[in-house]
């Protein structure tokens, strides 16, 4: 089985030359060296290598970075500004960066990411043009990520996070699956995906994790496993766990068969994107 991680970030410490514009709760610095030492530690093949929007907004140099040191082990994924009027030419130079499989658009509610929005359009009209999955994180505003997923029918979309808030640092929220109605709602729509990135952090017990089970198979059951794109957000949430206790509960569960395990590991991810481990 090939496994492949939907989610990943890797950043460099905070320097002039490339400044962090805020402060992630977490190491100083994982670096793509440090990414690829775990993910060879559990045997994944290949990561999806989401720019940490937090650290970096719009510039992704570094994901380039990681991505040409380390050939065929992930793909690449920009955050794109609304508010920009060159947009599309920013996605026009996307396009023909090697690794590129995606961009991504945040609309979790903030001034100036309106879903109606000049910006929003001209994004998604580019994305068609180019034949780039949209990423959309949508966490807490579900409303407007359906209404987007909605309007733009000719977007293929995958939600991030299971569109579901989820903490950087313990304890969990003291009801992290009150937004599960509104994905199983979204599920309806055939334009869309959904990453499983994350599932852990919303667990309220400890590893393994036992509690995730039952809300993440009415999940399974609304969007189908080609529809699911298992992942670890590893190091968005660095304090909350790590990279081999984000992978083994998947690995280990009897709640998913060999087959279910495959399409949700690594499967739908190839289908969704295009790309797989070792393609350039």
């Amino acid at each position: 089985m090939v496994t492949i991680d939907a989610q990943v970030h890797a950043y460099e410490r905070d320097h002039p030359g490339r400044p962090w514009t805020a402060v992630l709760e977490g190491p100083d610095e994982v670096t793509g060296d440090d990414m690829v030492a775990a993910m060879d530690a559990v045997g994944v093949d290949g990561a999806l290598l989401v720019s940490p929007f937090t650290m970096y907004q719009y510039d992704a140099s570094y994901a380039v970075e990681v991505r040409n040191a380390h050939p065929g082990r992930f793909g690449l994924v920009k955050p794109v500004d609304a508010s920009d009027p060159a947009v599309a030419d920013v996605i026009s130079d996307w396009k023909q960066t090697p690794g590129t499989v995606g961009i991504r658009i945040m609309m979790t509610g903030e001034p100036g990411r309106d879903p109606d929005g000049p910006g929003i359009d001209r994004i998604l009209r580019e994305a068609v043009r180019h034949d780039l999955p949209v990423n959309m994180l949508c966490w807490g505003n579900l409303e407007a990520g359906t209404a987007v997923v909605d309007r733009h029918p000719d977007n293929r979309f995958i939600i991030d996070h299971l569109g579901i808030v989820q903490p950087r640092t313990p304890p969990p929220p003291p009801e992290p699956w009150a937004d599960l109605p509104k994905v199983l709602d979204l599920a309806s729509r055939p334009n869309a995906v959904i990453k499983i990135s994350g599932a852990c952090t919303l667990s309220q017990e400890g590893y393994p994790y036992p509690d995730i089970w039952d809300p993440l198979a009415r999940v399974f059951d609304a969007w189908g496993f080609d529809r699911c794109l298992w992942g670890t957000d590893w190091t968005r949430a660095f304090a909350v766990v790590n990279y081999e206790q984000a992978v083994e509960p998947f690995r280990l569960t009897d709640r998913l068969s060999e087959s279910e395990r495959a399409m949700l590991m690594g499967g739908a991810c190839e289908s969704a994107y295009g790309w797989a481990p070792g393609k350039p």
